[in-house]
Protein backbone atom coordinates (compact mmCIF):
# COMPACT_ATOMS: atom_id res chain seq x y z
CA UNK A 1 0.00 0.00 0.00
CA UNK A 2 1.46 3.34 -1.10
CA UNK A 3 0.44 6.40 0.89
CA UNK A 4 1.25 10.09 1.29
CA UNK A 5 0.19 11.98 4.41
CA UNK A 6 0.39 15.77 4.73
CA UNK A 7 0.72 17.56 8.05
CA UNK A 8 1.78 20.93 9.44
CA UNK A 9 -1.10 23.12 8.35
CA UNK A 10 -2.91 25.51 10.62
CA UNK A 11 -3.86 29.12 11.29
CA UNK A 12 -1.14 31.75 11.00
CA UNK A 13 -1.02 35.54 10.83
CA UNK A 14 0.07 37.33 7.65
CA UNK A 15 3.85 37.42 7.54
CA UNK A 16 4.13 34.24 9.56
CA UNK A 17 5.61 30.87 8.63
CA UNK A 18 4.56 27.23 8.44
CA UNK A 19 6.36 24.07 7.40
CA UNK A 20 4.27 21.42 5.70
CA UNK A 21 5.37 17.79 5.68
CA UNK A 22 4.52 15.04 3.22
CA UNK A 23 5.37 11.64 4.67
CA UNK A 24 5.54 8.62 2.36
CA UNK A 25 5.18 4.94 3.11
CA UNK A 26 5.49 1.81 1.01
CA UNK A 27 8.10 3.03 -1.51
CA UNK A 28 11.50 4.68 -1.90
CA UNK A 29 10.68 8.37 -2.02
CA UNK A 30 13.86 9.43 -3.83
CA UNK A 31 12.67 7.58 -6.96
CA UNK A 32 9.62 9.83 -7.25
CA UNK A 33 8.97 13.31 -8.50
CA UNK A 34 6.95 15.29 -5.95
CA UNK A 35 4.54 18.17 -6.35
CA UNK A 36 2.82 20.49 -3.93
CA UNK A 37 -0.60 21.77 -5.04
CA UNK A 38 -3.18 23.94 -3.35
CA UNK A 39 -6.88 24.57 -3.79
CA UNK A 40 -8.93 27.40 -2.34
CA UNK A 41 -12.74 27.18 -2.08
CA UNK A 42 -14.37 27.78 -5.45
CA UNK A 43 -11.05 27.83 -7.29
CA UNK A 44 -9.11 25.38 -9.41
CA UNK A 45 -6.24 23.39 -7.99
CA UNK A 46 -2.93 25.07 -8.78
CA UNK A 47 0.65 23.91 -8.70
CA UNK A 48 2.81 25.53 -6.02
CA UNK A 49 6.19 23.82 -6.11
CA UNK A 50 7.76 20.76 -7.72
CA UNK A 51 10.90 18.70 -7.19
CA UNK A 52 12.29 16.04 -9.50
CA UNK A 53 13.40 12.59 -8.46
CA UNK A 54 16.86 12.60 -6.88
CA UNK A 55 16.43 16.34 -6.14
CA UNK A 56 18.04 17.37 -9.43
CA UNK A 57 15.82 20.40 -10.00
CA UNK A 58 13.01 22.39 -8.39
CA UNK A 59 10.34 24.85 -9.49
CA UNK A 60 8.23 27.50 -7.77
CA UNK A 61 5.13 29.27 -8.98
CA UNK A 62 5.61 33.02 -9.41
CA UNK A 63 3.14 33.68 -6.61
CA UNK A 64 5.34 31.92 -4.03
CA UNK A 65 8.82 32.42 -5.46
CA UNK A 66 11.22 33.73 -2.85
CA UNK A 67 8.85 32.84 -0.01
CA UNK A 68 8.47 29.05 -0.21
CA UNK A 69 11.11 26.31 -0.33
CA UNK A 70 10.70 22.63 -1.18
CA UNK A 71 13.10 19.99 0.15
CA UNK A 72 13.36 16.24 0.64
CA UNK A 73 14.74 14.08 3.43
CA UNK A 74 15.07 10.69 1.75
CA UNK A 75 16.04 8.87 4.96
CA UNK A 76 12.84 10.07 6.63
CA UNK A 77 10.78 9.55 3.45
CA UNK A 78 9.46 13.07 3.81
CA UNK A 79 9.15 16.11 1.54
CA UNK A 80 8.79 19.53 3.13
CA UNK A 81 7.33 22.82 2.01
CA UNK A 82 8.69 25.70 4.07
CA UNK A 83 6.35 28.68 3.74
CA UNK A 84 7.53 32.10 4.88
CA UNK A 85 6.04 35.59 4.64
CA UNK A 86 2.59 34.09 4.30
CA UNK A 87 -0.19 36.12 2.73
CA UNK A 88 -3.99 35.78 3.00
CA UNK A 89 -4.06 34.62 -0.62
CA UNK A 90 -2.00 31.59 0.41
CA UNK A 91 -5.06 30.25 2.25
CA UNK A 92 -5.98 26.87 0.76
CA UNK A 93 -5.90 23.14 1.25
CA UNK A 94 -2.40 21.96 0.36
CA UNK A 95 -1.81 18.57 -1.22
CA UNK A 96 1.34 16.63 -2.00
CA UNK A 97 1.53 14.22 -4.91
CA UNK A 98 4.07 11.73 -6.25
CA UNK A 99 4.86 9.88 -9.47
CA UNK A 100 7.64 7.39 -10.09
CA UNK A 101 10.45 8.80 -12.21
CA UNK A 102 13.55 7.20 -13.72
CA UNK A 103 15.00 10.25 -15.49
CA UNK A 104 14.79 13.33 -13.24
CA UNK A 105 12.55 16.11 -14.49
CA UNK A 106 9.88 18.44 -13.19
CA UNK A 107 6.27 17.29 -13.34
CA UNK A 108 3.82 20.19 -13.28
CA UNK A 109 0.56 18.66 -14.53
CA UNK A 110 -1.62 17.26 -11.79
CA UNK A 111 -2.94 14.47 -14.00
CA UNK A 112 0.58 13.06 -14.31
CA UNK A 113 0.72 12.28 -10.59
CA UNK A 114 -0.78 9.00 -9.43
CA UNK A 115 -0.29 9.18 -5.65
CA UNK A 116 -1.96 11.89 -3.58
CA UNK A 117 -2.21 12.83 0.06
CA UNK A 118 -5.42 13.86 1.79
CA UNK A 119 -4.49 17.52 2.16
CA UNK A 120 -3.80 19.89 5.03
CA UNK A 121 -5.55 23.21 5.62
CA UNK A 122 -3.51 26.42 5.68
CA UNK A 123 -5.32 29.58 6.78
CA UNK A 124 -3.56 32.95 6.77
CA UNK A 125 -5.59 35.57 8.60
CA UNK A 126 -5.18 38.35 11.13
Amino acid sequence: QLQLVESGGGLVQPGGSLRLSCAASGFTLDNYAIGWFRQAPGKDREGVSFISSSDVTTFYADSVKGRFAISRDSAKKTVYLQMNSLKPEDTAVYYCAAVIQVRPKLVSRDNEYNYWGQGTQVTVSS
